[in-house]
């Protein structure tokens, strides 16, 4: 048979291909974020995680300063604690946001979807709970760093040769954390009331 008379190569198995059906390409890991506020979450975490970027550019600096020009600088140690604390801070929203914090699933993953429901409400109930005493107590805190004794507003500072107000902004991101982890606490608490589960990292994604 001439060559012309050939069929064309169609990436069978016999003749090298790959069979249809057998792509190896991982598919994309499943959306476990559960609310239109949590994505603005998420993204906004993704933005501050450059934070320690660039407390690591200052760092560099510093050493450059102190080993290479014997001149060290008295805010890069200070500014590098300020930065790491705010994206640590934000972890905590981020986390719930994308449905990815710790958790001990051995009853969960044994009962059916209709108790997992249940579960749901009642984990969200209790989250809920205790995210809004922790953000009445990250408020007291934050007001107590805010305010002298005379109830003016004084923000707290580092008593250092630089002396600037870290301390009491990295206690505002606390509570800013906490409150929003409270409305995320809410919107889930919301959603399980509704019916709507909790995606899982096996399950489809969030809808």
């Amino acid at each position: 048979m001439s060559d012309s008379t050939r069929e064309p190569h169609t990436g069978s198995p016999a003749g090298g291909g790959t069979p249809p059906g057998d792509d190896k390409t991982p598919s994309k890991a499943p959306d476990l974020v559960r609310s239109g506020f949590d994505r603005l979450v998420v993204k906004a975490g993704q933005t501050a995680a450059w934070l320690v970027c660039v407390a690591m550019a200052i760092s560099v600096y510093e050493v450059i300063m102190r080993y290479g020009f014997n001149s060290p600088t008295s805010w890069v140690h200070e500014s590098v604690v300020m930065l790491v604390a705010v994206s640590f801070c934000l972890g905590g929203p981020v986390a719930l946001a994308s449905n990815r914090h710790i958790r001990v699933r051995v009853l969960y993953d044994t009962v059916g979807p209709r108790f997992r429901l249940w579960l749901d409400r009642f984990n969200d109930l209790v989250t809920f709970g205790f995210c809004l005493g922790m953000t009445y107590a990250a408020y007291v805190m934050f007001w107590g760093a805010s305010h002298n004794p005379m109830g003016d507003w004084q923000l707290e500072r580092s008593g250092t040769s630089w002396n600037p107000p870290f301390p009491a902004l990295i206690k505002g991101m606390i509570l800013l954390a906490l409150a929003i982890m409270c409305i995320q606490s809410l919107i889930h608490l919301y959603q399980s009331l509704k019916g709507k589960p909790a995606p899982l990292p096996d399950d489809e994604g969030a809808v």
